[in-house]
């Protein structure tokens, strides 16, 4: 096969070329320094410029989820996205949502132009961390005193960061945080 038969760009943020069929897959997550994202099916941390910059980037867009992350949601399906639930659980419906009982189904019900962003839970994230080309991570830098769920370890040699935004502390979010963009070296030219 001719590679410039399957080079495209990408039209989602950030801009870069790959070599491959298939859907851009980005893991969208807010971790601690000890890499907690939830507790007792709650978020550990508050951050309200995360939730903005969650919405930003994903209005338009794919998100996919596990079944207890659809079920945490205030108002169900996230509007302006198509909705996509993982579930083994073939009984179950998730109004507004496609319901797949595998990572690998739902990826093959995606357009190869469509940009789908993981949004959990933990199992999920496991799943999905193969299948992704991006990391769109906020670190949130404290360690919570309770959790009891994690993000899988992040191989730092399979990564490489292609931005950092650090903020302190402020009236609206109560601890430093920073935005931290990585893209999968395969897909990295440089590397």
């Amino acid at each position: 096969m001719n590679l410039s038969d399957t080079t495209r760009t990408r039209t989602s943020k950030p801009m870069f070329q790959y070599n491959i069929s298939g859907p851009m897959t980005s893991i969208i997550v807010a971790i601690a320094e000890n890499n907690a994202i939830g507790n007792k099916g709650e978020l550990v941390y508050h951050i309200p410029a995360d939730l903005k910059r969650f919405k930003a980037l994903t209005i338009g867009h794919t998100v996919l989820m596990g079944r207890k992350t659809f079920q945490s949601l205030p108002k169900g399906a996230l509007p302006n996205r198509r909705n996509i639930v993982l579930t083994r659980n073939e009984g179950l419906e998730f109004p507004g949502a496609e319901r797949f009982s595998s990572m690998e189904e739902a990826l093959s019900h995606c357009a190869d132009n469509e940009h789908i962003f993981v949004i959990g839970g933990a199992e999920i994230y496991r799943q999905a961390l193969p299948f992704a080309d991006e990391l769109l991570l906020t670190r949130i830098h404290a360690t919570p005193e309770c959790a009891d769920t994690f993000f899988p370890e992040i191989r730092q040699s399979e990564w490489k960061q292609t931005s950092i935004q650090t903020f302190p502390a402020d009236d609206s979010n109560p601890i430093a945080y920073s935005f931290i963009s990585l893209i999968r070296k395969r897909w990295d030219k440089e590397t």
